[in-house]
């Protein structure tokens, strides 16, 4: 045992590729039998993740979860930022430029609109439960909009450990109510052309949430929608701490 714990630990990333791919097998056969694919595998991997996370903090006593544990340390380098905004920006690569063009002005609206009312929204919800300072409130209205702007919002404008874990928490919960809920509402709103779902995606922008909705609804949707949902991520990371921060100093005080 003492021989395959150090092969493990030697080769942490690569132990740590074959932890998320058996996870994501086991997440896609219970969206299958439990859900009848109406529950996106991505969605329940990402839930049982935070479980396996919870459970290596609690037996650490750390704060990179499964991470803390010797063999499960290639995890960390895995989750970090480089590899998880490498893995976001490459899903744009199935894009036709010349459908991307066809978007136009409204795909362009669509971004702003969704980062502006995403962000209002989770700073008024942020004030409601008593997070009334401008960075908790910057942190949790990022969080809003995707769980990756807001704890690059709450460490620039320095917000506490808690109200980053808040808007990771409310980032998580958009991603999967898009995930479940795109299929049901795409036939409505006419989610059915690249154009639309370009639209979509920007309005949304959670990566996850959009690419698990559209693979519901349409795969050939999927590279069109996480394009402008990339973007989306781009934008709430560039105006979340700055613009946005500053306007809330300058209505409730520094």
């Amino acid at each position: 045992m003492e021989l395959v714990a150090d092969v493990l630990e030697r080769n942490g990333l690569l132990f740590a590729f074959v932890i998320v791919g058996a996870l994501m097998m086991v997440s896609g056969w219970l969206s299958k039998t439990l859900t009848r694919g109406r529950l996106q595998g991505s969605a329940i991997a990402i839930m049982l993740g935070l479980v396996l996370a919870y459970i290596g903090g609690v037996q650490t006593g750390g704060e990179a979860g499964l991470a803390d544990i010797a063999i499960f340390s290639g995890l960390g380098l895995m989750g970090g930022a480089m590899l998880r905004d490498f893995a976001i920006v490459a899903t744009a690569y199935g894009v036709d430029l010349q459908e991307i063009k066809k978007a136009g002005l409204a795909g362009g609206l669509s971004l702003i609109l969704g980062v502006f009312v995403s962000f209002v929204a989770g700073a008024l919800v942020a004030a409601a439960f008593g997070y009334t300072d401008p960075e908790s409130m910057a942190t949790v209205g990022a969080g809003a909009a995707t769980y990756i702007v807001g704890p690059v919002t709450g460490t620039a404008v320095g917000a506490s450990s808690e109200v980053i874990a808040l808007s990771v928490a409310a980032g998580l919960v958009k991603s999967v109510v898009v995930m479940v809920g795109t299929p049901m509402i795409a036939s409505v709103i006419g989610l059915n052309n690249p154009k639309s779902a370009m639209a979509y995606g920007g309005l949304m922008g959670t990566t996850s949430g959009v690419a698990g909705g559209l693979a519901a609804t349409d795969k050939r949707l999927v590279p069109y929608g996480a394009m402008t949902a990339t973007f989306y991520t781009g934008l709430g990371c560039l105006l979340g701490p700055s613009v946005f921060y500053f306007a809330l100093r300058f209505l409730f005080g520094a």
